[in-house]
């Protein structure tokens, strides 16, 4: 009796591929997003430590851009491992991103106007870091990526301890310095979990 070959797997369809694409297109969007926002915060941080030629700041600006180029370049490599999952987005989902992220523009002015109106300018990456934490939430459901919850819970802690920062009185510089490079760790970790697990 011969045997039968093996059943060759099945070619995925045309509505699969273009899920995985779709996939793979989003993971790499959103590792330079979260990579390119995690330097400016970063470089917010570093500008409270000193002048521009001062050591602190340099060491840090060099740090940053080598952390977020290997962040990017982790995202976009050719051999990355394909992710775990295809994402599974909900209707008009892209209008809901642009409906989340205007909002959270409008917000980020409206901080910066409200602060400086105020004679509170330390408090505007106190404010920055929250609005932008509590936009991750909805983005978590938009973008059908769910580590986005613990970006936007980390973040949103951020800018308590940075609320805590300014009642106890320190200075508008040590309060960008705690909370720009707080920001970019979480921001960069998101980056690399992203990059790397999909």
């Amino acid at each position: 009796m011969t045997p039968t070959p093996p059943t060759p797997p099945p070619t995925p369809s045309v509505a699969d591929a273009e899920c995985l694409a779709l996939t793979w297109k989003l993971r790499r969007r959103g590792t330079l997003v979260l990579s390119v926002f995690a330097l400016v915060w970063a470089l917010a941080g570093a500008s409270g430590t000193g002048s521009a030629t001062d050591l602190v700041p340099v060491s840090i600006e060099v740090v940053a851009l080598a952390v977020t180029a290997v962040a990017i370049y982790l995202g976009h490599r050719k051999d990355a491992a394909p992710s775990p999952r295809t994402v599974s987005l909900p209707e008009n989902w892209a209008r809901g991103v642009g409906v989340v992220n205007a909002v959270e523009l409008a917000a980020v002015f409206a901080v910066i106007a409200a602060s400086n109106a105020s004679g509170r300018p330390e408090l505007i990456p106190v404010g920055i870091a929250l609005v932008v934490g509590l936009h991750f939430f909805p983005l978590a459901r938009l973008y059908d990526q769910w580590q986005y919850r613990w970006t936007a819970a980390l973040l949103t802690a951020v800018a308590v301890v940075g609320v805590v920062l300014v009642v106890a009185g320190l200075s508008a510089e040590s309060v960008r310095i705690v909370v720009g490079l707080a920001c970019a760790v979480v921001l960069w970790a998101s980056a690399y979990h992203l990059a790397v697990k999909g």
